[in-house]
């Protein structure tokens, strides 16, 4: 297929898919988590896994730990497909309606978004979950994943292709981008006439270089800078159990916390901090929590605090109040999710009000800034722009809008 060819091509699945009903297109869900379950075909997707992590040798432990498939992990994809297929499908939703003067019904309704170009690093098994969403909300796709999955990715669509053709789908319903070339990419992000939409989820670099290149609308799904912010009110035990969960239940994803803010006047600091290290948190923090604690390490500037580690590590400071942590969030944040432990009601509101980001959390984990936490489903990923999704991006948001006026020769004077 020929650079400019990618987004036709989608084009014309996009155009044959929306016309199908949602139990053919929920038949190629159940066909793929079949094929998901299946004992050789999960060897297979093994096997091109374990390439990839050979050839990923020099690759960080967080980037090895999102990249490492398991049976479990790929039973985890089945069950996620399974419960998209289950979900009540969007398409046909009336949003509103009502009778015009003149006597014609007015009626506004949920319709397929059209061509999603996706890139993604890393993580195979987002290949299955926007591959899924797409389908089951009348979408093609363009998928194009880092390099260092590409084996993984292609064992992968090479299921998806299968279901498609087992229930009569057309296979370019979901196209996988294999040539790593940025040339592609760019080319990709020209195709305004035949794609709709891109979505990156990556790093930094990834999302810059996107938004700087793309001539179609773009939705960011940006690096996680989380920060949990301990007030003098909170509980001890709460907060060691939230802050513990928070940054070393999966360090190596989005909604893991970075940041650890601690008020002047919570009486057990100390405790705090010594529970974190006893649990493997490598703590690196401002001369106050070093006085505090002396094994912690020195951050080396006041930047650190707005780099996502993705693994144990975890910056701390000690602060003067609420007021501050909202000023820390503000400067070193990357609007992605926030937690406050804290009893005192008052504190918490001020919290809410002066934090702006996708997701707040108020004496739980940020872990739970999830789609299929938050009741979604799966997730194309989590939006931290501001149009037209924040937080977890599900199958609603993979839809447009269409006005359908019937009338009997209506004509406006």
């Amino acid at each position: 297929m020929q650079l400019d060819e990618w987004g036709e091509h989608a084009r014309r699945a996009f155009y044959e898919l929306r016309k199908t009903t949602s139990n053919k297109r929920n038949a190629a869900l159940l066909e793929l988590a079949k094929r998901l379950e299946d004992n050789d075909q999960q060897t297979q997707i093994l096997a091109a896994n374990a390439k990839d992590l050979q050839e990923g040798e020099g690759l960080s432990g967080a980037l090895k730990d999102r990249l490492r498939l398991d049976k479990n992990r790929l039973l985890s994809m089945a069950r996620a497909v399974r419960e998209i297929a289950a979900l009540k499908d969007p398409v046909g939703e009336i949003i509103q309606g009502h009778r015009h003067p003149s006597g014609m019904e007015m009626v506004q309704k949920r319709v397929p978004l059209g061509v999603l170009f996706v890139i993604f690093e890393s993580r195979p098994n987002v290949t299955i979950d926007i591959a899924a969403l797409s389908l089951k909300s009348g979408n093609a796709a363009i998928l194009r994943g880092g390099k260092e999955a590409l084996h993984s990715n292609r064992a992968l669509h090479r299921l998806i292709t299968e279901s498609l053709q087992t229930v009569g789908l057309a296979t370019d319903s979901v196209l996988l981008v294999t040539d790593p070339a940025r040339e592609l990419m760019l080319e990709l992000l020209k195709q305004s006439g035949s794609i709709d939409l891109v979505v990156p989820r990556g790093g930094e670099g990834l999302i810059q270089f996107v938004s700087e290149h793309s001539r179609i609308p773009v939705v960011k799904h940006d690096k996680g800078v989380c920060t949990l912010y301990v007030d003098r009110s909170a509980d001890l035990a709460l907060a060691t159990q939230v802050a513990i969960n928070a940054k070393l239940q999966r360090p190596s994803v989005c909604n893991a916390i970075e940041n650890l803010l601690i008020h002047r006047e919570f009486a057990r600091k100390k405790e705090l901090l010594e529970a974190l290290n006893e649990a493997g948190v490598e703590l690196l923090g401002c001369e106050e929590t070093r006085q505090i604690l002396p094994q912690i390490q020195p951050i080396p500037t006041e930047e650190e605090y707005a780099t996502e580690y993705l693994d144990a590590r975890l910056s701390a400071k000690v602060i003067g109040g609420v007021a501050e942590a909202i000023a820390f969030i503000q400067r070193f944040g990357s609007g992605h999710s926030e937690a406050i432990i804290a009893e005192d009601h008052r504190t918490i509101e001020e919290f809410l009000t002066g934090c702006d980001s996708a997701a707040l959390f108020v004496n739980c984990s940020t872990r739970f800034h999830d789609g299929g936490e938050m009741g979604m489903g799966a997730e194309v990923g989590i939006s931290t722009g501001r149009l037209h999704v924040r937080g977890p991006m599900g199958l609603g948001h993979l839809t447009t809008t269409t006005w359908v006026v019937l009338g009997n020769g209506q004509t406006r004077s």
